[in-house]
């Protein structure tokens, strides 16, 4: 059987573009591995009638709605390798099944890499996180940090302020701000460190102070921090996709890349945190598109 479309990565991206090809009754099959960048999320926050849902409930639910349209299947798989063969795409599975599609939508999102800082894969999800819109509410009005040792740290400084009046940000060593940003700051109340951090300090979770390298501590309960951002996507192919300045793949407004018959949509895409929310519109979108570009097949 040949498939209309096949979906890689069971994020909201991947399921509402699942969701979409399915109610628009083309073939298709969802890849899931189930190892989400958010897997030490407890609550999911900012996506209208879910807010503070689990991430695998968020899941669970959106399979369950899956299952009822018959052209859908889900296949508990990671995606080993994707090549162009004439129209058609051969996905191979890590299990050796090989799959034929006429459509790719790639979902397959980012994982982050912390810095090499003690302790901080401790907090990461409980009182560490990376996106302010996500999480700020949970910790406002709290003494806050904000860990960026590169161009990100004004940025980031400014955008959590608007949650806490109680911030310091912390360069782990960089001078990264400039004379001009640095009295910005000052002037509105946010205080710079720009020692570096031997480790973050606290139990089950929840920080409590930042350990210096010099040995002192400075009493914080939470903050936001700077990650790298990489391609989550391991499988070999031979699409050509190109990447733009944030590591995400390019594409045009209607999330198609450079490769005729590959989207991209989600995290993937935008290279960095979004909302659950953002990603799954993102998915419907991608999903629009696909069945555009079938239904012009179809005619032509």
């Amino acid at each position: 059987m040949i498939l209309d479309c096949a979906v890689i990565g069971g994020g909201p991206a991947g399921l509402n573009a699942t969701l979409v090809l399915g109610r628009s009754r083309r073939k298709t099959i969802l890849f899931d591995d189930n190892k989400p960048r958010n897997i030490v999320t407890s609550e999911s926050h900012g996506f209208i009638t879910r807010d503070g849902i689990h991430p695998q409930e968020l899941k669970r639910i959106a399979k369950e709605e899956l299952s009822k349209y018959p052209d859908v299947s889900i296949e508990k798989q990671r995606v080993h390798r994707i090549n162009k063969e004439n129209n058609l795409f051969q996905v191979e599975t890590e299990n050796g099944e090989v799959y034929s599609a006429k459509k790719i939508i790639l979902a397959t999102g980012f994982k982050e890499v912390l810095p090499d800082i003690q302790g901080v894969k401790e907090f990461y999800g409980k009182s560490l996180f990376s996106c302010p819109f996500c999480d700020g509410w949970e910790l406002r009005d709290r003494p806050l940090a904000v860990i960026a040792d590169d161009q990100r740290a004004f940025h980031m400084a400014k955008l959590v302020s608007n949650w806490t009046n109680d911030l310091i940000i912390f360069t782990n060593g960089s001078k990264v701000l400039s004379l001009e940003e640095q009295e910005l700051l000052k002037s509105r109340g946010i205080s710079i460190n720009e020692k570096k951090i031997a480790a973050f300090i606290g139990e089950e979770g929840i920080m409590e102070k930042i350990q210096l390298e010099d040995g002192t501590a400075v009493l914080r309960e939470g903050g936001f921090i700077a990650a790298e951002w990489k391609q989550a996507a391991s499988f070999e192919s031979s699409l050509e996709y190109a990447l733009n300045e944030h590591g995400g793949i390019e594409t045009d407004s209607w999330q198609r890349t450079k490769t005729e018959g590959v989207f991209a949509c989600g995290d993937t895409r935008i290279a960095g945190p979004s909302q659950l929310i953002i990603a799954a519109g993102e998915g419907s979108m991608a999903a629009m598109a696909v069945n555009a570009a079938l239904i012009e097949e179809k005619f032509n």
